[in-house]
């Protein structure tokens, strides 16, 4: 076997491997040897049928598991000589020609063929301890406990029926049955039946409650509502409908009562002891807030620091998923990029933000190896119950899936590791403590320059592609 690098561009080597027809025949018959013993063809004792025979039969897939291991060798010896990490999986580029792949088989001739190989870069760790992050702290308000309780009250509220002859005011609870129709003609997802709304709540899209306002039990109403611009559902954005509604119950509010029984609904003894639960999950709200701008703030610093080339088909396929979870959001919105700038000032936009994210992510991963950061099995397990109980009733098809699959087990692991070097890095940059109010730890910061051309209709689609980092 002859390998010979004849491409170095960058971060991309190509090789050309020639494989002689000697080299494969020597191969061929070993391989051909070795299976003499273990196979069994009628008239035959084992391990006594004549070589010619064996050929006959068994030759052409024994020559092609002998090209798919020359293959394999060639492409350990190119990892080998490398000296270095690849980036993805080498590409192996066999001859096209159906007739060439022939001969091979049939062992009359060598094989040609080229590997091309994309490595990792050679990232020199520098010091971050330059970089500043200021930590935003909030408490949490005593209104925004009582708002939280009042709305689990409201969501626990008693309602009694009102007399047939009363009309539903805002605020009641109405049982309804319906039939959405777009131009006289029902649509998917417009129909239902024992529906309960409370009037006022925004259940439904604008106007629709309010047409409801004053109805009596039995009545049937024609509630005429067009469908937001921005609807979720693109193929009833902005059109307008008519639903026939019968209502069928109608049911006063009772007292909104914050007592102990109600903390008790949610298993806990006594008000006090629901008000602490409350401030504590709006606490881990604020905290997990907290952290996420200095996450940013940390990665924006690191950015800054590090520059080099990336490898091209990394950086492809992770703006093909930016791209993907783009354009499906714009879809399901009913949105465009025509009021953008157009799809290729789009594009540009996303591929600043798929080089960042792949930039930091090499970064984290090589600070995280040269730090020896390690995520135990005990903390992959507990992530993947958390996994597994998003899924009520099927986890052990979620643990079976994960246990079958390593791919997606990693995906597991990675964000745990990637926290873990977030961790290590916080604990050696300058960190300014800042007490805010909520409102400014919950606002948006201000994105860096690679994603200032952020656009309100595409905001969604933007933070979910930032969400990685």
């Amino acid at each position: 076997m002859q390998v010979t690098q004849t491409l170095a561009e960058g971060l991309k080597r190509q090789f050309k491997v020639a494989l002689s027809k000697d080299d494969l025949t020597t191969r061929f018959d070993t391989e051909l040897e070795s299976i003499r013993g273990r196979v069994n063809l009628n008239g035959f004792r084992p391990g006594k049928v004549p070589t010619a025979h064996l050929k006959r039969v068994y030759g052409k897939s024994v020559m092609a598991e002998v090209v798919q291991n020359a293959v394999n060798d060639a492409n350990k010896k190119i990892v080998e000589d490398a000296g270095t990490r690849l980036a993805a999986e080498p590409k192996v580029n066999l001859p096209e020609d159906q007739a060439v792949i022939e001969k091979v088989l049939a062992g009359e001739a060598g094989l040609d063929f080229s590997v091309d190989v994309e490595l990792l870069p050679t990232i020199e760790i520098v010091d971050h301890s330059g970089i500043a992050v200021v930590k935003s702290v909030a408490d949490v308000p005593a209104k925004d406990v009582d708002e939280a309780i009042e709305r689990m009250a409201s969501a626990n509220r008693p309602f009694e029926p009102r007399g047939e002859k009363d009309k539903a005011k805002d605020g009641d609870k109405l049982t309804i049955d319906f039939v959405g129709k777009i131009d006289g003609v029902a649509f998917e997802g417009g129909t239902g039946g024992d529906v309960d709304l409370v009037l006022g709540s925004g259940q439904f899209i604008p106007g629709f409650e309010e047409q409801l306002v004053g109805a009596k039990t039995g009545d049937k109403k024609l509630v005429k509502v067009s469908f937001p611009a921005g609807y979720q559902a693109a193929h009833l954005a902005g059109k307008a409908a008519e639903f026939d509604v019968t209502v069928k119950g109608i049911a006063a509010p009772g007292e909104l009562k914050i007592d102990d029984e109600l903390a008790k609904k949610f298993g806990l003894d006594n008000v006090e002891k629901l008000r602490e639960a409350v401030k504590e999950s709006l606490s881990e709200e604020l905290k997990d807030a907290t952290r996420q701008k200095m996450k940013r703030q940390l990665l924006d610093g690191l950015d800054k620091l590090y520059s080099f080339d990336l490898p091209p088909t990394m950086l492809e396929d992770e703006f093909n998923a930016v791209w993907r979870q783009v354009n499906a959001d714009m879809q399901r919105a009913g949105e465009t990029f025509d009021a953008e700038g157009g799809e290729e000032k789009a594009r540009e936009e996303y591929r600043a933000i798929a080089t960042r994210r792949v930039r930091l992510g090499l970064v984290l991963a090589e600070i995280g190896q040269k730090a020896e950061i390690k995520v135990e099995d005990n903390e992959i397990t507990q992530a993947l119950v958390l996994r597994a109980r998003q899924f009520p009733g099927q986890e052990k098809q979620v643990f079976e899936y994960y246990r079958k699959n390593p791919q997606a087990l990693a995906e597991i692991r990675a964000p745990l590791f990637e926290e873990k070097v977030v961790d290590h890095l916080l604990a050696g940059v300058k960190v300014t403590e800042k007490k805010v109010t909520r409102e400014e730890l919950m606002a948006d910061d201000e994105p860096e320059a690679a994603e200032k051309a952020e656009k309100p209709k595409k905001a969604a689609a933007k933070k979910k592609a930032d969400k990685a980092e």
